[in-house]
């Protein structure tokens, strides 16, 4: 199973957008400091994700969110609760 999250910063106040086949540990990862590019935005919370059976399709989900439109339907998702 592959799932395509994602994380908001109250700190930076700011979206972040992965994918992974094992949430739970690429979430702590995400909390311990283990990647550079989340890093100063600790503490981070789970406010999405989607499940794919299929690695390219999350993926494809993942460039998607990623871009004008994806980024058009999370602020829309998330009107009242993130920036």
């Amino acid at each position: 199973m592959y799932c395509v999250y994602v994380l908001f910063s109250n700190k930076l106040g700011k979206r972040y957008i992965g994918c992974t086949d094992d949430l739970k540990t690429r979430f702590k990862e995400h909390n311990n400091g283990k990647s550079n590019y989340t890093n100063r935005g600790k503490p981070w919370t789970l406010i999405y994700y989607e499940a794919f059976v299929s690695k390219f399709d999350s993926f494809n989900e993942e460039k998607f969110l990623k871009s004008g439109k994806g980024r058009e339907r999370l602020d829309f998702l998330f009107k009242n609760s993130t920036k």
